[in-house]
């Protein structure tokens, strides 16, 4: 790990954190477990897409780099694409998929590390809007393995994870509390973080 290293992390409300009272999220919770010294930019924004995300990825992310550092991207996106609204679901998986090539293929050209986590489900908006994510999230995971970038997998486990069910239904139908945000983060820590952290190339 280099002296000066840079984490952007890109994506959406579950990116920020929204709904944790104790305003961590899965993030700081990552970063808190994360030895070493690291400036970490949470650049989620809620209700965002693939399409706002790649929109606004290298404005926001070369604003944060300088010559000489380590500068890294985090992307989670994907649960706002397979949401249904007006009868429509706002990103169909193929755009969204694109929008993810994208953003791997000129972080390659950039030779800057990525590392992308699934999209979080959003239990209150039914059976259906899972099926579409993991069916995305599969698909997400072949993308990556093809770029060469790790990663995370968590549609399943917290779709199928009670404390995460229970604080998300008990909120706002998306969004978990502290606890939820602590099976997320542990999700990613046990999903190759270390590793990726350690990695110079």
């Amino acid at each position: 790990m280099t002296a000066d290293l840079r984490l952007h992390f890109l994506g959406d409300s579950f990116t920020q954190g929204i709904g944790d009272p104790e305003y961590r999220g899965w993030v700081g919770r990552v970063l808190q477990a994360t030895p070493g010294e690291i400036t970490a930019f949470n650049l989620g924004i809620r209700r965002n897409t693939s399409e706002d995300v790649l929109r606004r990825c290298w404005a926001e992310v070369d604003a944060r780099t300088a010559p000489g550092t380590d500068s890294r991207l985090v992307l989670s996106f994907g649960s706002n694409d397979a949401v249904e609204e007006n009868g429509a679901v706002r990103v169909g998986a193929a755009r969204c998929l694109e929008r993810l090539d994208t953003l791997l293929t000129a972080a390659g050209h950039r030779e800057m590390r990525v590392l992308v986590v699934g999209p979080p489900p959003v239990t209150g908006a039914g059976a259906d809007h899972l099926g579409r994510l993991l069916e995305l999230a599969e698909e997400m995971a072949a993308l990556c393995e093809r770029h060469g970038v790790p990663f995370v997998p968590v549609t399943r486990a917290l779709a199928d994870d009670p404390l995460w069910v229970a604080e998300v239904m008990a909120g706002d139908g998306a969004h978990p509390g502290a606890d939820g945000y602590r099976q997320l983060a542990d999700l990613v820590l046990r999903g190759g973080w270390a590793e990726w952290i350690r990695s110079d190339r």
